[in-house]
């Protein structure tokens, strides 16, 4: 039997692999039975929730690139989609590929609100700013239907708690009433991820998420409504994305952005080979040249891990980003980095349930 191909491409998705991940104990291989014709397209994936019970929802982060130190993910697996998503490689830990399975093979943990709250209301909980997105998009597709996020933002709201959120899909604008009432007490601050400004490009990058302008547009509104937004220039693509650094800043400014933030790309484990096959189908004639500069800010490899440089890399393009970022914010009157000056000090812990009810409510 001959080895099947791949398919040219999967409308709607980022991958059009699925490799095995790096802690699978059993490997499959798809060969050709003789049913597939050349030219035929593949068939579209279609995306699965399971719906799962966590143990816990609240994630520790001590690294030193990122300003929060607790973060909470309602989802695994995400349907944006996006190519370069540095999360990819996580799904191998559920004994799942970081290419289709991520963005097709979704978990919904739908007690995260009831987690959240008997975390929350323990004795020994000290309140410190809450991120929701630092995994997986808490606003992708199916929280339209779940609505995970917007119960935790309910819990969070009832009991005064600070979060920020980062996301890249409009849908965010569904919860501004929420929102709102929150930044009045100065309880969030909302960062957009903006990529590129052309739409072709990023229905290839980030399949199902937000387009470019509809971003923007969420950014407007959510700062119209007085919420404090910054714009994420994240990630940079150098030799792809790179050339939108300015105008996604000056459009976000306009907005009513406060801040801009930025990432360079960075590419972990598995995702290494992903990046370079959808490379390979979508731009194979710029491959060659995006790894290249990719090396150069990464010492040489595909990814740096190490604290300090593995946000934005290092050397003389690293440092060409870095200057344009900090020319385009002064140019658009917006700060380079967002001021968090988040409200710790109202939370109230949530009462705890108790088995005679609410006698004195």
């Amino acid at each position: 039997m001959s080895d099947i191909r791949k398919p040219e491409r999967i409308k709607g998705r980022g991958s059009r692999d699925n490799p095995a991940g790096r802690f699978e104990k059993t490997v499959s291989e798809a060969f050709d039975d003789g049913w597939y014709q050349d030219g035929e397209p593949a068939a579209a994936p279609r995306t699965t929730v399971s719906e799962e019970r966590a143990r816990q929802i609240i994630s520790r982060n001590r690294s030193p690139d990122v300003p929060f130190d607790a973060s909470v993910n309602p989802y695994r697996g995400c349907e944006h989609g996006c190519a370069y998503c540095y999360a990819r490689p996580s799904h191998a830990y559920l004994n799942l590929s970081p290419g289709l399975d991520f963005e097709t093979r979704l978990f919904a943990k739908t007690n995260a609100a009831e987690i959240l709250r008997q975390d929350l209301a323990k004795p020994s909980y000290v309140c410190t700013p809450l991120n929701l997105g630092a995994n997986t998009d808490p606003y992708q597709p199916i929280e339209k239907r779940y609505r995970l996020t917007r119960q935790i933002l309910e819990v969070l709201d009832a009991c005064n708690h600070p979060c920020t959120i980062i996301t890249k899909n409009s849908l965010i604008e569904r919860d501004i009433d929420l929102l709102q009432a929150m930044a009045a007490r100065r309880l969030v601050h909302c960062f957009v991820s903006v990529t590129s400004l052309d739409n072709k490009l990023s229905s290839r990058l980030e399949p199902r998420a937000s387009a470019p302008h509809r971003r923007i547009q969420a950014i407007a509104a959510l700062t119209a409504a007085g919420i404090p937004t910054s714009v994420l220039v994240a990630p940079i693509i150098p030799a792809l994305t790179d050339i939108y650094i300015e105008a996604i800043v000056e459009q976000a400014a306009a907005a009513g952005a406060v801040s801009a933030g930025y990432t360079v790309i960075r590419l972990p484990w598995e995702l290494k080979g992903l990046w370079e096959d959808w490379l390979e189908t979508h731009y194979p004639e710029r491959k060659q040249h995006v790894l290249s500069v990719i090396r150069n800010i990464r010492g040489g490899e595909l990814n740096d891990p190490d604290f300090g440089t593995r946000m934005r890399g290092e050397g003389p393009f690293a440092d060409l980003i870095r200057q344009r970022i900090i020319v385009a914010c002064r140019q658009a009157g917006i700060k380079r980095r967002a001021n968090l000056e988040l409200d710790t000090r109202s939370f109230v812990a949530p009462r705890k349930a108790s088995a005679q009810g609410d006698l004195f409510a």
